[in-house]
């Protein structure tokens, strides 16, 4: 499914609002909204999805995060399935960051949330090292082979 926006991502996400506190944001005015929460839990297809991850972490925890989510983009490069697992962080505000990952289906996505290097991202978060943290997923099809 292709998926076109109005608004450039760079204006989207510069206009909304996170919410505090492990809260998961899709505010319903955005036609990217809209396509996230049609996306948010995966379906058995053998299309590819994108994941974005835009996170937000308490400075307190920066020195217990970034070696976590490290070893998370490491191991999961070499799951099955997974194309890419970058990470950014915003040199501006060095609490802020991109993870963006890529997977060949769904049987993909699903085995990387059971990995142990996912699930301690998903403790991290609980535990309250994530002020914000959103999602944006989007199945598709490659045009580039």
């Amino acid at each position: 499914m292709f998926v076109s926006w109005r608004k450039p991502l760079v204006t989207y996400l510069t206009t909304t609002t996170l919410l505090q506190a492990r809260a998961f944001v899709v505010p319903s005015s955005s036609r990217l909204a809209t396509t996230t929460r049609l996306h948010m839990s995966t379906t058995t297809t053998t299309k590819p999805w994108a994941i974005v991850v835009h996170a937000e972490i308490d400075p307190a925890r920066l020195d217990e995060f970034i070696p976590l989510i490290q070893n998370n983009a490491e191991q999961s490069r070499q799951e099955p399935g997974c194309h890419r697992f970058d990470v950014l962080r915003d040199p501006t505000e060095p609490n802020k960051f991109i993870f963006y990952e890529l997977y060949a289906d769904a049987a993909a996505i699903e085995y990387h949330k059971q990995q142990s290097h996912y699930q301690a991202w998903a403790d991290f978060k609980a535990s309250g090292g994530a002020l914000s943290s959103v999602t944006y997923k989007h199945v598709g099809e490659s045009v580039v082979v």
